[in-house]
């Protein structure tokens, strides 16, 4: 290995180590008022079910801390690698206060988030803090050793060193070098444990058989009716279009035969209005197929066709893509009109001037991110659209995360597994 070499790696290595350190510092100050405060709201309006007015508030605390623990999940993919698909039960839309907090209840995934908020502010919140006490902690050692032991009390304890005089010191020194030396093999692998505990508790467990029969049988049957209002919809279109008009040009054809010797000026009137249908049936059969499944998606790839896609738009809209290469048609195909229908609430609905597309691919996971500068509060299930766009990546195991807070941006995330 040449100098330079050992050099990168050293500095790769010191960047992880500090990055862990970072990361399990944010995590720790971040996540324990927030679990804190997430489960005992949760308490106190499970406890006020029975008096009434827990059931109005407890759908939205849990929905709260359905947030919370999702965007841990998140967390979790992106800076320590593990997955923690989320399986809720789905609830009617319409649904009553009443059926939304015994469904929500009912759902094992409801409990699991509730027993992973006490372990989160306990284990969890050790496990994040650890990584960064390794890499400060030392620096105290290295300051008494350096003289810092004269304005502290007498003895002065450093973990199990007494510092009594510059002896002890240098020996509080000694331990630092120590624990800075664990730190270098310990800190990464720390936050680990940290999402690998929170994966343990918010995983489905026993039970994940069952969850996964579960979300596949829901799954296929979103796939069967979303196929079957796709096979109704092409139906309409051409019957209301394209076979309309295809229909006329054929009784303008029939007309034509028998004007073509008696009216020849009339006859000439009927073929230019043949000719026009028969502009217009084509044009609505290349509309029709585009909506099946869009050329440009089919010939070069999902990158392009989400940049042509952005060019239709009626606001600003920069797309960043780094695909390695092409995926299934199928997941291109989920992908596109994922895409394209959260785009199409972003124009409609968030009032943004100013859209983002980041299409990439890492770890087996396609990621399409979207965000807009709008108004945010978007929320899936509330007939934005983003209902059907999750039940569309579910047939694909894929999953959906939206943080739209009052004001934005508004980012929507969805990813789905590819070779």
């Amino acid at each position: 290995m040449t100098t330079d070499t050992k050099n990168r790696t050293g500095r790769t290595t010191g960047r992880g180590i500090g990055l862990a350190a970072v990361r399990g510092l944010a995590l720790a100050l971040v996540s324990l008022p927030g679990a804190v405060l997430c489960f005992c709201l949760s308490l106190v309006s499970i406890a006020l079910i029975p008096i009434g007015v827990g059931i109005v508030t407890t759908p939205y605390v849990l929905t709260g801390v359905r947030a919370f623990t999702n965007a841990r999940r998140v967390l979790a993919a992106e800076w320590g690698g593990v997955r923690i698909p989320p399986a809720y039960r789905p609830l009617p839309e319409d649904a009553n206060p009443w059926a939304r907090t015994f469904g929500m209840l009912r759902d094992p995934a409801t409990w699991r988030d509730l027993m992973w908020l006490p372990v989160d502010m306990t284990a969890g919140f050790v496990t994040a803090l650890l990584p960064a006490v390794l890499l400060l902690y030392p620096l105290e050692g290295f300051a008494l050793a350096l003289g810092l032991w004269r304005v502290l009390p007498d003895p002065y304890w450093y973990g199990f060193v007494p510092v009594t005089g510059q002896a002890s010191a240098l020996g509080a020194g000694a331990l630092g070098l120590v624990l800075l030396f664990l730190a270098h093999f310990l800190t990464p692998r720390l936050l680990d444990v940290h999402f690998r505990l929170t994966r343990a508790v918010l995983g489905s467990g026993q039970g994940e058989l069952a969850e996964r029969v579960r979300v596949l049988t829901e799954t296929r049957r979103d796939a069967v009716d979303a196929s079957a209002a796709e096979l109704r919809r092409i139906e309409r279109d051409l019957h209301d279009g394209a076979q309309a008009r295809l229909v006329a040009v054929g009784m303008d054809l029939g007309t034509i035969e028998a004007l073509l010797d008696k009216d020849p000026a009339q006859a000439k009137e009927l073929i230019a209005q043949a000719r026009k249908s028969s502009v217009e049936a084509l044009t609505e059969l290349r509309e029709l197929v585009r909506g099946i499944h869009p050329p440009v998606l089919a010939e070069r790839g999902l990158g392009d066709a989400v940049r042509a896609l952005a060019l239709r738009l009626p606001v600003a809209t920069e797309v960043s893509v780094e695909l390695p290469g092409r995926a299934e048609p199928p997941v291109e195909s989920a992908a596109y009109f994922a895409v394209s229908e959260v785009l199409t609430n972003a124009v409609k609905h968030a009032g943004a001037d100013r859209i983002w597309v980041d299409l990439h691919q890492a770890d087996g996971m396609l990621r399409a991110t979207v965000t807009d500068n709008g108004k945010g509060g978007a929320v899936i299930g509330a007939g934005s659209g983003l209902a059907g766009v999750e039940r569309r990546l579910g047939t694909f195991d894929g999953v959906l995360a939206v943080s739209s807070p009052p004001g934005g941006p508004t980012m929507v995330t969805m990813e789905i597994p590819c070779a």
